[in-house]
């Protein structure tokens, strides 16, 4: 087996054993051939990869009340600056709908794949505002490849350098900005609501491969209208797009807190090393320690690896999913990683400032500058 290059600082005081900073050889492996093959019918036995109708139909039901929530605040509020708490919670709720339409396009809430891509794209383009084909894309080459350099897009540089290389190679404001890019993440993710649109707008009109083009732009349309005139029709100007600023805002950073907890800080796969599938999604992904209020806030990607390890699986299932799994790692000593959320933040901030230092000036230390200065 190829060797792994482990960029990361791994928190291994919530794991079921210590990870190893580089891995190589065969010998770091067990043979785990047969694994995902035997902890699957396990999963299947259960009961595990069947649809979660209900759950699903009472998430949509919260939802539409939390929308009409919003609406009659928004109608009541008038002209009246607290309308910025109206926009706090409507990006609140777009990232819930994001997760639901991140559901269906793992075919975990309706029965028939075509039938959830179809929900998936009307929720993505059509009241998120982003593009299901740009997202569906992107999310799948990661799925089949996390973390590992040249195959995964998600640690692609994208103004935050998640490798040492791409901070070298960064210059001007980026490359000072990926100097303290930890500390700067998470103030960087207010603008991810603008970047998120931008990128999925971005594909639809130059890219060849956009499938259903003109009917996610006509969704992402209709969305806009529906939401921009009326804010910018009631409310005054500059109110209006205070009201918007605070949407897109809230709405980046609470993507970005949710999804960065899952791979960010993990080690990080050389592009020529071969795994089997088990251990591929086990060691570079981590599970958020809280159980169900976890869950409802991060629409169930707290069990970051059982979702990679049964991505079609509905989130209702995915707590009974992770004690098979812990149980099968512990057996076969792989490392399972899982945290406290504040401790995720704080490997992620860790390892970003780690990778932001390759973005130093080869001569930027207090010898080199007594030296000049001599």
């Amino acid at each position: 087996m190829e060797s792994i290059i482990s960029l990361a600082s791994v928190d291994t005081t919530a794991t079921l054993g210590p990870v190893r900073q580089t891995y190589s050889g065969t010998a770091e492996f067990p043979p785990m051939a047969h694994a995902y093959k035997q902890v699957s019918q396990v999963v299947r036995e259960m009961g595990l990869l069947q649809r979660a109708r209900w759950f699903y139909a009472l998430v949509g039901t919260a939802l539409v009340l939390a929308f009409g929530g919003v609406v009659t605040g928004f109608i009541l509020l008038g002209d009246s600056w607290f309308q910025l708490l109206m926009a706090g919670a409507l990006g609140i709720i777009l990232t819930q709908v994001a997760f639901l339409a991140h559901e269906a396009a793992h075919r975990q809430i309706l029965a028939s794949g075509p039938a959830n891509f179809r929900l998936a794209r009307i929720l993505a383009a059509g009241v998120v505002g982003i593009s299901y084909s740009w997202w569906d894309s992107k999310h799948t080459k990661h799925h089949g490849n996390p973390n590992q350099v040249g195959k995964d897009p998600d640690i692609e540089v994208d103004t935050i350098s998640f490798l040492e290389t791409d901070a070298a190679k960064s210059r001007g404001l980026i490359r000072v900005l990926t100097r303290k890019q930890g500390w700067l993440f998470f103030p960087l993710l207010t603008l991810e609501g603008l970047n998120l649109h931008y990128l999925g707008l971005k594909h639809l009109t130059t890219s060849r491969k956009a499938k259903g083009r003109w009917i996610e732009l006509g969704l992402i349309a209709l969305r806009f209208a529906v939401v921009l005139v009326p804010v910018f029709l009631l409310l005054p100007l500059g109110m209006a797009f205070a009201f918007m600023g605070v949407q897109l805002a809230v709405f980046g950073v609470y993507m970005g807190a949710s999804f960065a907890p899952n791979h960010k800080g993990m080690p990080i796969i050389d592009p020529s090393a071969r795994l089997d599938f088990f251990s591929k999604q086990v060691r570079t992904s981590r599970n958020i320690r809280g159980g169900w209020w976890a869950t409802w806030l991060m629409g169930g990607l707290n069990y970051q690896v059982e979702h990679h390890l049964f991505p079609n699986m509905p989130r209702l299932h995915l707590s009974k999913a992770r004690d098979v799994v812990r149980d099968y790692c512990a057996a076969n000593d792989v490392p399972y990683t899982e945290t406290s959320l504040g401790r995720s933040y704080a490997i992620v901030i860790e390892y970003l400032n780690r990778v932001g230092l390759a973005a130093r000036d080869p001569f930027d230390c207090p010898a080199s500058a007594q030296f000049g200065r001599a």
